[in-house]
C-alpha cells in the first residue's frame, strides 16, 4: 500500500487509514538513541511510562527487551522450520509481534490482567506485557526490574528455564544478554538527559 494520500479522500479519513496501515507501525529510524526513538514515537514514550507506573519496569529495560526480540517490528515472527534444508510452512515458535510473546504466554497475560483484547502488534500492549512479565520474574525469581541482563535471560528462557539455568551452556545467548544489557544502560543514560524535554 502506498503511503501517499489519495486525492478523493478527506484528510481525516486518510489519517485514520494511515494509523491502521504499516506506515504507522514502521520501526524508529534511530534505534540506538532512546531519546530519538521517543521523539519520533511519542505514543511509545507514553506507553512505557504507563507500564513503568503500573509494573515498575523502567522504560530503558522495556526498550532493550523489545529491540532484542523484534527490532521494533510490529509483526515480527521467528523463522520457518526446515526439513533437510527445505523451509516448511510452520515456524519454529508461535512468538509474534513487538514482544515476541508466544501464544500460551500471551494468553496467560491476558487472563492475568483482564486485557482480553490486547494485541501483540500494538506497542502499548507489548510494553505492558514486558512490564507484566518482568514483574513476574521479580516476584518468582528475585530479579530486579532494573537488571536488564537477567531479566532478558528469564524473558528468553522462560521463568522455569531461568530457574533451571538453561542459559548456562548457551554462550550465544549470554552474549546476546550482554548486548541487551548494554542497550539498557545506554538507553537509561540517554533518557536521564532528555526526559525533561520528552515530558514537555
Amino acid at each position: 500500500m502506498s503511503c501517499s494520500p489519495m486525492r478523493l479522500w478527506s484528510l481525516p479519513a486518510f489519517l485514520a487509514l494511515l494509523a491502521l496501515s504499516g506506515c504507522a507501525t514502521s520501526p524508529p529510524s534511530r534505534v540506538d538513541d532512546a531519546c530519538a526513538v521517543f521523539e519520533e514515537k511519542p505514543a511509545w514514550y507514553r506507553a512505557t511510562l504507563a507500564t513503568e507506573k503500573r509494573w515498575g519496569t523502567p522504560p530503558q529495560v522495556q526498550l532493550a527487551i523489545i529491540r532484542a526480540e523484534s527490532s521494533f517490528k510490529h509483526d515480527a515472527k521467528p523463522p520457518r522450520d526446515s526439513f533437510i534444508g527445505i523451509p516448511m510452512w510452520w515456524r519454529v515458535s508461535s512468538a509474534y509481534g513487538y514482544a515476541q510473546a508466544k501464544d500460551e504466554t500471551w494468553d496467560d497475560y491476558r487472563a492475568a490482567t483482564g486485557h482480553r483484547f490486547a494485541s501483540r502488534t500494538d506497542f502499548d500492549d507489548a510494553s505492558d506485557f514486558v512490564g507484566w512479565y518482568t514483574s513476574q520474574s521479580q516476584k518468582r525469581l528475585g530479579i530486579s526490574k532494573w537488571d536488564t541482563y537477567n531479566q532478558y535471560l528469564a524473558y528468553h528462557e522462560g521463568q522455569g528455564g531461568f530457574s533451571r539455568k538453561t542459559y548456562a551452556n548457551k554462550g550465544w545467548l549470554l552474549r546476546v544478554a550482554q548486548k541487551v544489557d548494554g542497550w539498557g544502560k545506554t538507553y537509561g543514560q540517554q533518557l536521564r538527559a532528555c526526559r525533561g524535554r520528552l515530558d514537555d
